[in-house]
């Protein structure tokens, strides 16, 4: 009985282990501070529009070295192709347009522009 045991005490042991790499692995990445290990993100995906079953394209923004760039890609099951890159400087954030109060109000403006 006592080689069962020392066999299912080493399993249990291993077993754990393997359980926490991942938690280990992500405390050495923040300790060294790498990119993407908890920090502030290096990207993230500013919108995804889906233009197929599997195909989408999506806007996503940069930081790299301080430099803030926005890519939009067309993203399919088999590839991600770069459709066009906005650089740093020229990439801010657009305003939201404000809502109409209303349809007719709208049309009420543009007749008497018309006018």
């Amino acid at each position: 009985m006592s080689g069962m045991t020392q066999t299912l005490a080493v399993v249990v042991l291993f077993v754990g282990a393997m359980a926490l790499l991942p938690w280990l692995v992500r405390r050495v990445q923040q300790r060294q501070g790498m990119p993407g290990a908890g920090g502030p993100a290096a990207s993230r995906v500013l919108s995804q529009v889906a233009v197929g079953p599997q195909q989408r394209v999506v806007t996503v923004e940069v930081n790299a070295e301080g430099q803030r760039t926005v890519l939009v890609l067309g993203v399919t099951a088999q590839q991600i192709r770069c459709l066009h890159v906005v650089p740093g400087g020229a990439a801010q954030p657009q305003q939201p347009v404000p809502p109409a109060h209303s349809f007719a109000a709208q049309m009420a403006q543009i007749q008497d522009e018309a006018r």
